[in-house]
């Protein structure tokens, strides 16, 4: 499992205005081809009368899986610009959808790239994206003299203090970077001068929200 990567948030969409033609963006995150097929049926069915649906999507730990498809506007102007936008903010998992109604002036090939590259910016822009980071569950358990203390330094620590049950002892649920599981047992140890119960449990992506650049 990858140690964090970056990808959007679950769901997202904008538009643009190009020389009167719409572009409607379309944004989701997936995790199989299934997935982003199903996406991109979904819309073409919402917009089964514009006057093309180009899509492009990213899959995989390490990006496996990429496609990319004009729908019917000249080769490489729409499928292609829109799967670079993906590479550049290096996104995974992602699907992207660009619905267009043509108003009537063309936009020539640049035009073409630069708008469904544009209209890809802006949707994952107003969509968001998130870095998940895999993080390491660790149960820490001490007697209740020690709450006090460990509760205030956790809370001020950068590891995630998920709950605390109140049982005979008092146990910690602390999600602590994959990278960092031993340097946080040892600090516990050391803070506790060894009167902590640790272990570790599960492991999880846990996501922060990231700023997107526009083209």
């Amino acid at each position: 499992m990858l140690s964090h990567y970056f990808t959007v948030k679950q769901e997202g969409q904008d538009e643009i205005i190009i020389q009167k033609s719409r572009f409607i963006g379309y944004v989701r995150r997936v995790e199989t081809e299934e997935e982003a097929q199903s996406f991109i049926q979904e819309i073409k069915k919402k917009h089964y009368d514009a006057t093309h649906n180009c899509s492009c999507y990213m899959i995989g730990e390490n990006n496996e899986i990429q496609k990319a498809n004009d729908d019917g506007e000249p080769s490489g102007t729409a499928g292609i610009p829109m799967l670079e936008v993906l590479k550049k903010q290096n996104l995974k998992d992602t699907a992207v959808v660009v619905t267009r109604y043509f108003g009537g002036i063309k936009l020539g090939a640049g035009g073409l790239i630069r708008a469904y590259g544009n209209t890809t910016s802006q949707a994952i822009k107003t969509t968001g994206i998130v870095k998940r980071v895999l993080m390491q569950g660790v149960s820490v358990t001490v007697d209740y003299g020690l709450l006090g203390k460990l509760e205030n330094v956790l809370r001020q620590s950068d590891h995630v203090l998920e709950t605390i049950n109140y049982l005979e002892n008092v146990e910690f649920i602390v999600y602590v970077e994959a990278g960092e599981k031993d340097n946080f047992k040892d600090w516990m140890i050391d803070l506790t001068n060894d009167q902590a119960d640790i272990h570790f449990t599960d492991e999880k992506y846990l996501e922060i929200d990231v700023e997107s650049t526009t083209e």
